[in-house]
């Protein structure tokens, strides 16, 4: 049974909605949580300096006792506020990373992390606001560049959005993750050609990474390619997370009329990578 939802929930995490107004993706380097925001996943290890773990719940008390006993360890408050996201406690994390950056303005990772946390939990103006905090223009970092863009995307910015990708792949060129916000970019605008051209460029990036294979599926499935769109998704993978990720990318088709203005936007799949 614990397999059976495990398959589940790893095709939820794949087309969970990283427009939808619950919440923001990215996988900024993608992370596996619920979360709509975890488009921002870009940021992902390198920021946070995260790692893989099999029990969240574990690092949850592992990192809060840490944190309790110095609130001023940067390091345990960004893994406390990852515990926290994995939990589905995302406003928590917002307010722990708010607390440890207000004891430790300068430090960009917490920045960083903040930023993150804030669009996970929806507050996109803001997160876009201090990301931009956590880093500087004679010292770009093209995953803080990447989550920016996501934010603007998530407030329909598009061409703006699109400005802060182009400047991070002149740092990371072809990197998959910055392609693969770059693609759901084009999703959301209904630009869908573009978006199947970029997706598959991120895609022969990085083959294996499932939530590119998502997002290409969704804009392949879009254009109402369904059965090419069922392959993609299940593609490598056995066949009962195949068939969890078939249903899961039709809950999503089934709602493709789109983003529109003042009302909810299309669900689309997490950007790649590892949180």
């Amino acid at each position: 049974m614990s397999q059976k939802l495990l398959h589940r929930s790893s095709a939820a995490r794949l087309f969970v909605g990283a427009a939808a107004s619950a919440a923001l993706v990215l996988a900024l380097s993608g992370c596996q949580t619920s979360s709509p925001s975890d488009i921002t996943g870009s940021l992902g290890d390198t920021v946070e300096a995260s790692r893989p773990t099999a029990d969240p719940r574990r690092d949850l008390e592992t990192y809060q006792e840490r944190f309790k006993a110095n609130p001023k360890d940067a390091a345990a408050a960004l893994q406390y506020a990852k515990a926290l996201r994995a939990t589905g406690q995302r406003a928590q994390a917002v307010a722990i990373l708010e607390q440890a950056s207000m004891t430790q303005p300068n430090n960009k990772a917490l920045l960083a992390g903040y930023g993150r946390a804030l669009a996970d939990n929806g507050n996109f103006q803001q997160a876009f606001d201090v990301l931009g905090r956590a880093h500087s223009p004679d010292d770009p970092d093209w995953r803080i560049l990447s989550a920016q863009g996501a934010a603007l995307d998530q407030l329909g910015r598009h061409d703006e959005a699109r400005q802060y990708y182009a400047s991070a792949l002149k740092i990371a060129p072809d990197e998959p993750s910055v392609l693969s916000n770059l693609g759901l970019s084009y999703v959301l605008s209904k630009e869908l050609p573009q978006a199947e051209e970029t997706l598959r460029k991120a895609r022969s990036r990085a083959p294996n990474d499932q939530r590119i294979k998502a997002n290409l599926a969704l804009a392949v499935g879009l254009q109402g390619r369904l059965s090419e769109a069922e392959s993609i998704v299940k593609a490598d993978v056995p066949p009962e997370e195949a068939a969890a990720n078939v249903a899961a990318l039709k809950r999503v088709l089934a709602r493709k009329e789109g983003p529109r203005g003042g009302g909810e936007k299309m669900p689309v799949a997490a950007a790649g990578g590892s949180d």
